[in-house]
């Protein structure tokens, strides 16, 4: 039997607190969500002044990154690279970058997902809130 790490509430807030905190320093409004491994939302909050849409897409691509153990920009690459049929993936509805699996030992304790920025500052924010727990 294997032993696993699991994200614990605490792990949860600081992670949050360190995604708001990069998002904030650089003014950007996003929605951040935070899941378990298999994708179950734990967290999520909208800040000020981001889109309504955000608050769709940043759970799909914590869910997305979460269930594939990977960044979800790696399904936006594969797309992107020509593999269209991707898209048919059965339950993976967040495939744009912005989607960060928490990884600790490898194994994925869950993921964070965040929207309303570039895509590429979706991922910083989503980085940094891991950062905070120092993985």
């Amino acid at each position: 039997m294997k032993i696993k790490s699991v994200l614990e509430f605490s792990d949860i807030k600081a992670i949050a607190a360190g995604a708001e905190a990069e998002a904030v320093k650089h003014s950007w409004a996003v929605s951040i969500a935070i899941v378990d491994d298999g994708g179950n939302l734990l967290w999520f909050q909208r800040l000020d002044g981001a889109a309504p849409i955000s608050a769709l897409i940043a759970p799909g691509k914590a869910r997305t990154s979460a269930m594939g153990r990977r960044e979800s920009k790696a399904y936006e690459d594969m797309i992107n690279g020509g593999r269209a049929s991707f898209l048919s993936a059965p339950g993976l509805e967040g495939m744009l970058e912005g989607g960060v699996p928490i990884l600790k030992d490898g194994q994925c304790l869950g993921a964070v997902g965040v929207s309303g920025v570039k895509s590429s500052e979706d991922a910083q924010i989503a980085r940094a809130g891991i950062a905070a727990i120092g993985l």
